[in-house]
C-alpha cells in the first residue's frame, strides 16, 4: 500500500494539510452515518416481490439489524487494532470493504444475500468510524482539535438527517439498489484522497491484547443482539432477550476483570477514575439514549399520524442536521469562553426542552412547531456532544486515540440502541393499553404498534374510523415515551452539574 508523502507534524500547529484532511475524513464519515438511515425509506420497496426482493418482516428487520450488530460489536476492537497496525491503513481497508459490500448489496438477488452484505458493510464501517476520529487527533493540535471535532460532529448530524432524503429521492427515480450503489463512488474518492493526503499514525506497540479484544467483540455483540431482540419484540422477559443480554453483560464484566489484570490492556481501566473521562462517557451514552429513541417514535408520528412521505419526513428532520453543522464547530469557542459546565448545562436544557415540546404534540400541531423543535434539539446536541467527546479524547494519551475514539462511538451506538429498545417498549406497552381501551375491535396482533393497526386498515380488515383512535393512542403513548426520555436527560443534567469543569477549574489546573 503506497504511503502518503511524509510530512512533519508540528505538535503546536498540527499537520499543514489538516483542514483538507478533515474535509476528506468528513466525506468518508458521512457515507457511514448516512447508510445507517438511508435503508429505512426502502423497506416498503424491498418487501414488494415485484419491484424489490419480497422480503418478509423478519428479513427486513435483519437488513437493518445485521449492520447495527456487526458495527457495534467490532467498534472497540477496531479502534485497538487501528492504534497498532495504523489508523490510516485501517481506514483504507474499511473504505474498500464498505465500498465493495455496497456494490454487492445493490445487486443482491435474495434477502439473505442483502443481509449478509449489510453485515459486511457493518464491519467496514467499524474500521472507518474510529479511524476518522483518531486521525483527527493526530493531525490537529490540542488548540484546534475542539473546533475540528465540532465539524466532525456536525458531519454526523447532517449525515443522519440527509439519509432519508437521499434514499427517498433515489427511490423516486431509480431501483432500490441505488441507495447502496451511491456509496461506491464516495468510497473510491475517499480512498484516493486519504491515500494521497493523510499521514500514517500508530499508537503504542507491543504484545496485543487478543483476549481483551475477543471478550469485547463477543460481549458487545451479545449485548446488542439482546437489545435488538427486546426492541423488535417489545418483550424483555424472554429467553431470546435475557440469555444474550445477560451473557453479554457477564462477558463485558469478564472483559473489565481481564483489563484490570493484564499488563498489556486494550483499555486502561484507571481512566475511569478520571471524573472528566467518566462523566463524558456517561453523557455520550445518556444523550444518544434519548435522541435515538426520539428519532424512532417521531418517524412514526410524522409518516403515519401526520401522513407525510418518507422524503417529506427526511426533510422535516433536516433542521437537526443543519443546526449541528452550523453550531457544532462553534461549541469549542463557547467552552473556552464560559467553561464546559455552563455550556453543557445550557445544551442539556435545550435537549430537555425539545423532549418537553414532544409531550405537547398532537395530530394537528403546525409543522413549524416540529421544525423549531428539531432545530432546537440540533443546537443542544451541537453544544453537548463535541465538548463531551473532546473531554473524553483529551483524557487519553495520543497513542491511544483509537481506543478513545472507539469507546466514544461504542457508547453512542449502544446507548442509541438501548434508547430505541427501551423507549420503543414503553411506546408499545402504552399504545397497546390505550388502543385496547379506545378500539376493542382491533385484534390482538395489531395492538403492538400503530404500523400494525394501520396495515389492517389499509387492507380493509379494519374500518377507517379506527385510525382516529389509533392516532390518539399513539400520540398519548409518545407523550409517555418523551417523559421517560426527559427523566434520562435529567440524570445527564446532574452528571454535567456535578462533574463537568467550569472555566475557573481549568484556570486553576493550568496555574498549577
Amino acid at each position: 500500500m503506497t504511503n502518503a508523502a511524509p510530512v512533519e507534524i508540528n505538535v503546536e500547529d498540527g499537520h499543514p494539510r489538516r483542514w483538507l484532511i478533515l474535509g476528506v475524513l468528513v466525506v468518508s464519515l458521512v457515507v457511514v452515518v448516512l447508510d445507517n438511515t438511508v435503508l429505512n425509506v426502502a423497506m416498503k420497496t424491498l418487501a414488494d416481490p415485484n419491484v424489490g426482493l419480497g422480503a418478509s418482516q423478519s428479513q427486513l428487520a435483519w437488513m437493518i439489524n445485521a449492520y447495527t450488530l456487526v458495527f457495534a460489536g467490532l467498534l472497540f476492537a477496531m479502534g485497538v487494532i487501528g492504534d497498532r497496525v495504523g489508523r490510516r491503513r485501517l481506514l483504507l481497508i474499511g473504505l474498500v470493504v464498505f465500498g465493495a459490500s455496497s456494490l454487492f448489496a445493490a445487486y443482491s438477488d435474495t434477502p439473505g444475500q442483502l443481509i449478509a452484505f449489510r453485515a459486511l458493510k457493518g464491519a467496514g464501517a467499524a474500521m472507518m468510524m474510529p479511524s476518522t476520529l483518531s486521525l483527527l487527533r493526530t493531525v490537529f493540535s490540542d488548540r484546534e482539535f475542539g473546533k475540528a471535532l465540532g465539524i466532525w460532529t456536525g458531519a454526523v448530524g447532517i449525515g443522519s438527517a440527509i439519509g432519508p432524503i437521499v434514499g427517498g429521492a433515489l427511490l423516486e427515480r431509480f431501483w432500490w439498489g441505488s441507495v447502496f450503489l451511491i456509496n461506491v463512488p464516495i468510497a473510491i474518492f475517499g480512498f484516493v484522497m486519504i491515500l494521497v493526503l493523510a499521514p500514517e499514525s500508530k499508537g503504542r506497540q507491543g504484545r496485543p491484547d487478543l483476549v481483551g479484544m475477543v471478550l469485547s467483540v463477543v460481549g458487545l455483540m451479545l449485548l446488542t443482539f439482546g437489545i435488538i431482540e427486546a426492541g423488535d419484540s417489545g418483550v424483555w422477559v424472554s429467553a431470546t432477550v435475557l440469555v444474550p443480554l445477560l451473557t453479554g453483560v457477564a462477558t463485558l464484566v469478564g472483559f473489565v476483570w481481564w483489563e484490570r489484570r493484564t499488563p498489556h490492556a486494550s483499555l486502561d481501566m484507571a481512566l475511569f477514575r478520571n471524573r472528566r473521562f467518566s462523566a463524558s462517557a456517561a453523557i455520550i451514552g445518556l444523550v444518544f439514549f434519548g435522541m435515538m429513541g426520539l428519532f424512532f417514535f417521531m418517524t412514526f408520528y410524522i409518516q403515519i399520524v401526520r401522513g407525510h412521505s418518507p422524503l417529506e419526513a427526511g426533510l422535516l428532520f433536516l433542521p437537526i442536521g443543519l443546526a449541528m453543522l452550523v453550531f457544532a464547530p462553534m461549541s469549542s469557542t463557547l467552552v473556552l469562553r464560559f467553561g464546559a459546565r455552563p455550556v453543557g448545562l445550557a445544551a442539556m436544557f435545550l435537549v430537555i426542552g425539545g423532549f418537553t415540546v414532544v409531550t405537547r404534540l398532537d395530530a394537528e400541531t403546525p409543522l413549524f412547531v416540529m421544525i423549531a423543535l428539531f432545530f432546537i434539539q440540533g443546537i443542544g446536541m451541537a453544544n453537548l456532544m463535541p465538548p463531551a467527546m473532546n473531554a473524553l479524547m483529551s483524557s487519553v494519551p495520543r497513542e491511544q486515540s483509537g481506543v478513545a475514539s472507539a469507546l466514544s462511538n461504542t457508547l453512542r451506538q449502544v446507548g442509541g440502541s438501548f434508547g430505541v429498545a427501551v423507549l420503543g417498549t414503553v411506546m408499545a406497552q402504552s399504545y397497546r393499553s390505550r388502543i385496547t381501551e379506545a378500539a376493542p375491535i382491533v385484534p390482538d396482533q395489531a395492538r403492538d404498534s400503530i404500523a400494525s393497526t394501520y396495515a389492517l386498515v389499509e387492507r380493509g380488515i379494519l374500518p377507517d374510523s379506527v385510525m382516529e383512535a389509533a392516532n390518539q393512542a399513539f400520540v398519548e403513548a409518545m407523550h409517555v415515551a418523551a417523559t421517560t426520555a426527559i427523566g434520562v436527560a435529567l440524570v445527564g443534567l446532574l452528571v454535567i452539574w456535578r462533574y463537568f469543569p467550569t472555566k475557573q477549574d481549568v484556570i486553576e489546573v493550568e496555574d498549577r
